[in-house]
């Protein structure tokens, strides 16, 4: 009878959390989609530039045109797009080349102004020209960036400058650029969140430029340069896209500039919504996972002594093998040493397993179906809801290969780690140690080979957000239906993240 009611407490339990995911999931739809409301948002092309063109039907007024960071793309700067369309400005944000689903690979040296920068700074022209011809008139024209886009607009603005085409207003997000001097950009905003604290030094650096006792949060003039750092509290690099300080500091900026007054316009808090809306999609694949088939086969742990083995050996061994074979078969940076890498740390670690423990290698038991839910929630719900609301993840036909590519070195590294961290069962820190030690022999291969393999660091975010997003469904996955089917469902997904997350790049 206790058993029974437990029961029928547990489905209960079950029904009703999925039901308040699905609210959660209706509510952030429809604060998201208010956001947007109003609003003419077209996608065009300008010069094979894939482009936003956001306005509020009839608007006269400036041009602002929007350039996301490094790895990023235009649906990252959303919150700044629609907070400024409806304030009435005309808004191009567009793809940087070789990211979102610009099809061209960023090509040139990375490491020359002549080189990467330049073609960026052509790319951003073109943009801006064909925003002044979309707008047919002369209300004005602001630049907007983001990190690694900050430089590529104050440079851009330079050249306009130079060409008779003066840019009214700048605001550079996450500051550093080398080319802002004393005289240019003239009219320059640098915001930056509380806990950059680099580039903070930064910005305030080039307002200093004009006043060496200036300080964050005042406005500096001098001889017709006019300059603010402004700092959003409480966030860091990605947050500063969403903090409503930074949203009003910009759109303050640009009134001032224009001599507009948008007090009562909309502010696009949209990152709130995002994140409760991510979650909920997390969440509702619970009660999923339970109506699949339970195919999970009986636990099998590793032992310790060999489970360190399996974890700590390849730690060291693989980047010195992996950084020694060729790479440059893949358009995408850095994308094929990282396949190498997963291939060969993966197979490394099955073997040990193989070898020392049947046990768990027995465990591998399952039909697709498992997997291919986890990898189609993974991919196709969470993807659609990331890529309508907040960065790309939906890959133009170039990157398809790419990711099958990567499949090669995903599949067995995630069934590895899926099979190390006990198959969902797990103790915490052996999840904890596996996935650490992987990543710390990503660095080690970033310290080895520092002048190509250097933007392996920017691969260890996305890692620790798919272990904390993915790695958690993947788990209530291999809880159900086992090892196998977790680790193949994760193996695509990861796949995925990285093929569609990372810049295209040709040398």
């Amino acid at each position: 009878m206790i058993a029974i009611k437990r029961k029928h407490i547990e489905r209960f339990a079950t029904r009703a959390g999925s039901l308040v995911a699905v609210f959660v999931i209706a509510l952030c739809v429809w604060q998201l989609e208010r956001l947007r409301a109003g609003l003419l948002i077209d996608d065009i092309r300008v010069e094979g530039t894939p482009t936003t063109h956001y306005r509020v039907p009839g608007s006269d007024g400036p041009l602002v045109v929007v350039a996301h960071g490094f790895a990023g793309s235009r649906q990252l700067m959303q919150a700044y797009s629609l907070t400024l369309a409806h304030a009435g400005y005309r808004v191009l944000a567009y793809d940087l080349l070789g990211h979102g689903r610009h099809p061209v690979p960023m090509s040139g040296d990375v490491t020359r102004v002549d080189g990467t920068t330049a073609l960026l700074v052509e790319q951003a022209r073109r943009v801006l020209a064909a925003g002044r011809e979309l707008a047919g008139g002369d209300a004005g024209t602001a630049l907007l960036g983001h990190s690694m886009a900050t430089d590529v607009i104050v440079r851009a603005a330079h050249l306009e400058r130079k060409a008779g085409r003066a840019i009214d207003s700048v605001i550079a997000i996450s500051p550093f650029s080398p080319a802002i001097t004393a005289s240019e950009p003239a009219r320059l905003l640098l915001l930056s969140g509380e806990w950059e604290s680099g580039l903070r030094d930064s910005a305030l650096a080039a307002v200093r430029q004009l006043d060496a006792a200036a300080r964050e949060g005042r406005t500096v003039r001098h001889d017709g340069v006019t300059r603010r750092a402004a700092v959003a509290a409480n966030v860091e690099h990605v947050g500063v896209l969403y903090s409503r300080q930074a949203l009003q500091e910009t759109r303050h900026w640009l009134d001032a500039g224009f001599q507009r007054a948008n007090e009562q316009a909309a502010i696009a808090r949209s990152g709130i919504w995002i994140l409760l809306l991510l979650a909920a999609i997390v969440a509702l694949l619970r009660p999923v996972v339970g109506r699949l088939p339970a195919t999970a086969g009986p636990r099998s742990d590793i032992g310790v002594a060999r489970f360190l083995v399996a974890t700590l050996l390849p730690l060291p061994l693989i980047p010195l093998v992996a950084t020694v074979l060729p790479t440059g078969f893949l358009p995408v940076l850095v994308a094929d040493y990282l396949a190498v890498h997963l291939a060969l740390y993966g197979i490394l670690q099955l073997l040990i397993i193989r070898h020392w423990s049947t046990g768990a290698w027995r465990t591998l038991r399952s039909s697709a179906l498992p997997a291919l839910v986890l990898a189609g929630w993974g991919i196709g719900l969470f993807g659609f809801a990331m890529d309508r609301y907040a960065a790309s993840f939906l890959p133009v036909p170039e990157r398809l290969p790419i990711i099958a590519a990567l499949c090669l070195g995903t599949l067995p590294f995630m069934l590895a780690d899926s099979l190390l961290s006990g198959a969902g069962h797990g103790r915490w820190w052996r999840r904890l140690v596996v996935r650490v030690c992987f990543m710390l022999s990503l660095g080690l291969a970033a310290a080895l080979r520092p002048a190509d393999l250097g933007f392996l660091v920017i691969v260890l975010p996305v890692l620790l957000l798919f272990y904390l997003v993915h790695g958690l469904m993947g788990r209530w996955v291999a809880q159900r239906c086992g090892a196998l089917a977790a680790g193949a469902g994760l193996g695509l997904s990861l796949a995925w993240v990285i093929g569609v997350s990372f810049p295209l790049f040709s040398a």
